[in-house]
């Protein structure tokens, strides 16, 4: 999810594919363009990623989603508690 003005300045719309890249890792994933979204930030609905060879769980291999934990640098920590952080990952976002 992008708000629109971030959309329109990255050259992504709704419904097509956008690529989220981090330091870590690259994800392709649907646009959704709302306005519930802040400027300067996307949203990426967790998914497990069991789209994967091997997988043995049918209905999780149906709706997949995508791993956004591929998008979060092991050295990425909460700086208080000093664990893994899996939100607030600095990406760039571009049309797929």
């Amino acid at each position: 999810m992008v708000h629109p003005a971030d959309a329109a300045r990255v050259g992504v719309v709704d419904g097509a594919f956008a690529r989220v890249s981090s330091e870590a890792g690259t994800l392709v994933v649907t646009v959704e363009v709302t306005d519930e979204m802040l400027t300067g930030v996307v949203s990426l609905p967790h998914g497990w990623g069991h789209d994967k060879e091997g997988a043995r769980l049918s209905v999780a291999r149906e709706h997949a989603g995508v791993n956004n934990n591929l998008l979060a640098p092991g050295d990425f920590v909460d700086t208080l508690s000093g664990n893994a952080a899996v939100n607030g990952i600095p990406v760039e976002v571009v049309p797929a």
